[in-house]
């Protein structure tokens, strides 16, 4: 999952437990739709990158400055976060949290992949419309 600044998921991506969270990391930031901003051309890719250490490889790194993007992936052998502890992980860990308030994704009850991905994407929808009907208020 990729998120901006306020927790708001922007982009979701379910993968068997034996993938690797690095393995999917430059392909959930291609994904990522375009932004539109106050005024201007849309923005495709956010200001920085940010994860922990199972994002963190040297090919990440390098594939995520290639697309002229700040990375803050924490590397595995650095026992510091990519931000620096306590400061914007609790964004990501919040939307994360978000997502288990729906009881059917806690535990992947799907015998097809895409519908657990389906399942997902819903919950990102009303997640966004939770935001939005809260921030309209």
């Amino acid at each position: 999952m990729v998120t901006d600044a306020h927790g708001t998921p922007l982009t979701v991506q379910t993968t068997p437990a034996n993938v690797p969270d690095g393995k999917l990391a430059i392909a959930l930031l291609d994904s990522i739709p375009p932004i539109q901003g106050p005024r201007g051309r849309p923005r495709f890719r956010p200001g920085v990158y940010q994860g922990d250490h199972a994002y963190g490889w040297a090919e990440n790194i390098s594939e995520t400055r290639s697309r002229r993007v700040r990375s803050a992936l924490a590397k595995p052998q650095d026992h510091e976060h990519g931000s620096g502890l306590g400061k914007t992980r609790w964004v990501v860990e919040g939307g994360l949290s978000w997502f288990n308030n729906y009881r059917r994704l806690r535990l992947c009850y799907e015998r097809l992949a895409e519908h657990f991905q389906g399942f997902h994407e819903l919950a990102a929808a009303l997640i966004c419309h939770r935001k939005l009907v809260t921030a309209l208020k």
